[in-house]
């Protein structure tokens, strides 16, 4: 029955939450990115678009991209649970749903080497260990968190594509590992590039020990399965990456050159946060190492997914000291997952495996000894709270005040790497006022200007000019924005700071502004559309085929 399980792990996802009944929501790092998302989100679903790419609020209403590179598994989510549960109390049901999600799939994946009990021992571990912790009370990184449940389907997919005979190889063993890596791009980017060299280790591995090709063959073609299905956002995500600060992704206090493990910089809020990350890495990998040479006799039993795991967990502790820079600074798009302690989402899984498997090779079965260990393992996080550095809070005045910002059209801070080229907010002198007005003549001439539309994807007014001049708009421009004035299509400017300038003639003026659909969108739409058609059609058939 899965409702046991599934009861302990709700369980665990409600008290790793009890704080939040006595100091309010934690306002981790990201926690503004990811709500303000969500309520663009829900805004712009109620004027018709189901698939947002513009933030029209971003940047104090001059907008950003940026729902073109953030993967949509996470403001999808969110979104649909602002829609359905009181505002502030939203991102406690989406930790809530992450934190279960990933102790089932992490409850899927050890009943296949554990006994039940400690199967779901493991499960609750994971579910609330250090590092989801660390994600829910310090960083907010609600992606990240929600992509974790995806660690454990990658090694229990990569264990049966391994496992399988020649027959039904793409059904049972390649499609299976491909949804997983797909999933990971629609979720989180820095997680997926994790996740796809995790593939790489692991597939190497099982085919070094089994002395065959197949694992790399069958590998390979997961890969690029996934990425077929996930085109529809990974196209544009690349190919557009030229039209935006992409490189400020990987900025000062961003690289992770300044993430490493007890890494000192400049700016001491960095550096405590890092301790924190620290000392939680060093109890995983210290409990793993330890605990290694007690599950010896599990290790007879279960001899190669040991020694993966073992080899798996050595290389997330490597990768996350100062001595592996070089290999940030080489492997492709290392870099971009700015902070090596996020390994640390790949060695909790390893940690709660090894605990859960060396309490069954010990032959403990009181429940007191998992509630122990558990213990034990947020003892450092209830430390870090208390020496280093509490966990900052908002409360329902804070929400309040995001929603106000939407509906009054404030709009909000924007991301630096999303913000289009040429385009810069921080030059801009009227932030946060609600009363610049949407269009202003950008030179001497007078004009006599009515808004009658201004949605996130399009925008209409009128302009009556006494002589010809350009609009300025309270908009950066994008190559994706395409203008037309009296129903012909004209090539618009911009300014210094990258606000829009479209081009007008003397007397009224009829512009239209329409947020396209450009080239990479619709090439990665058919590709996924025809990826996922062909799947289906496959599984059909193969369904049909005698056993």
């Amino acid at each position: 029955m899965l409702w046991t399980p599934l009861l302990a792990i709700a369980s665990a996802a409600i008290a790793v939450e009890i704080p939040f009944f006595f100091f309010g929501t934690p306002s981790g790092h990201d926690l503004e990115f990811h709500l303000y998302s969500w309520l663009e989100v829900l805004s712009q679903w109620k004027q018709g678009i189901v698939y947002p790419r513009w933030a029209a609020l971003a940047h104090f209403a001059y907008g950003e991209p940026r729902f073109v590179f953030y993967p949509p598994a996470s403001w999808t989510l969110g979104a649909l649970l602002s829609t359905i549960f009181p505002w502030p109390g939203a991102s406690a049901v989406y930790i809530w749903i992450a934190l279960v999600a990933s102790g089932v799939s992490m409850f899927l994946l050890t009943r296949r080497g554990l006994d039940r009990p400690n199967a779901i021992f493991a499960a609750v571990l994971y579910a609330a260990n250090p590092y989801h912790l660390v994600i829910v009370y310090w960083r907010s990184a609600f992606a990240e968190l929600l992509a974790s449940c995806l660690v454990p389907l990658l090694l229990l997919s990569v264990l049966k594509a391994v496992d399988e005979g020649r027959r039904a190889v793409f059904s049972r063993s390649i499609m299976p590992l491909a949804l997983v890596l797909a999933a990971a791009w629609l979720t989180n980017a820095p997680a997926a590039v994790m996740i796809h060299y995790s593939l790489a280790l692991l597939l190497v591995f099982f085919a070094w020990r089994r002395r065959s090709s197949r694992p790399l063959l069958m590998g390979a073609a997961a890969v690029g399965l996934g990425a077929l299905l996930s085109a529809f956002y990974l196209l544009p995500a690349i190919y557009e990456q030229r039209w935006i600060n992409i490189a400020q992704a990987v900025s000062a206090g961003s690289r992770p050159e300044d993430n490493f493990l007890f890494i000192h910089t400049a700016d001491a809020d960095h550096d405590k946060f890092n301790r924190i990350i620290s000392w939680v890495a060093v109890l995983e990998m210290g409990v793993i190492f330890a605990l290694a040479w007690m599950t010896r006799r599990w290790r007879e039993i279960q001899r190669e997914l040991w020694d993966a795991l073992f080899g798996w967990a050595v290389a997330c502790s490597v990768l996350q000291w100062a001595v592996s820079a070089v290999l940030w600074k080489v492997l492709p798009k290392m870099q971009f997952m700015q902070f090596p302690w996020r390994w640390l989402l790949c060695l909790s899984m390893i940690f709660s495996f090894f605990v859960a498997s060396a309490f069954g090779a010990a032959g403990m079965r009181r429940w007191w000894w998992r509630a122990a260990v558990c213990a034990i393992s947020m003892l450092v996080v209830v430390m870090a709270w208390h020496r280093i550095q509490p966990p900052w809070w908002d409360n329902a005045g804070d929400f309040r005040e995001m929603q106000d910002n939407m509906e009054d059209r404030v709009g909000y801070e924007g991301t630096d790497e999303y913000t289009p080229s040429g385009a810069d907010p921080g030059a801009l002198n009227n932030e946060k006022d609600k009363n610049v007005r949407s269009v202003t003549v950008a030179g001497p001439a007078r004009a006599a200007i009515r808004v009658s539309r201004w949605d996130a994807e399009s925008k209409m007014f009128t302009a009556e000019m006494s002589a010809p001049d350009q609009l300025a708009l309270r908009l950066f421009r994008y190559p994706a924005w395409q203008a037309k004035v009296n129903g012909r299509v004209v090539q618009t400017a911009s300014t210094e700071t990258g606000q829009m300038l479209v081009p007008v003639e003397t007397g009224i003026n009829r512009v239209q502004l329409t947020f396209t659909r450009t080239g990479d969108r619709v090439v990665g739409g058919w590709i996924s559309l025809i990826a996922l058609l062909s799947v289906v059609v496959w599984n059909l058939r193969a369904r049909r085929r005698p056993a």
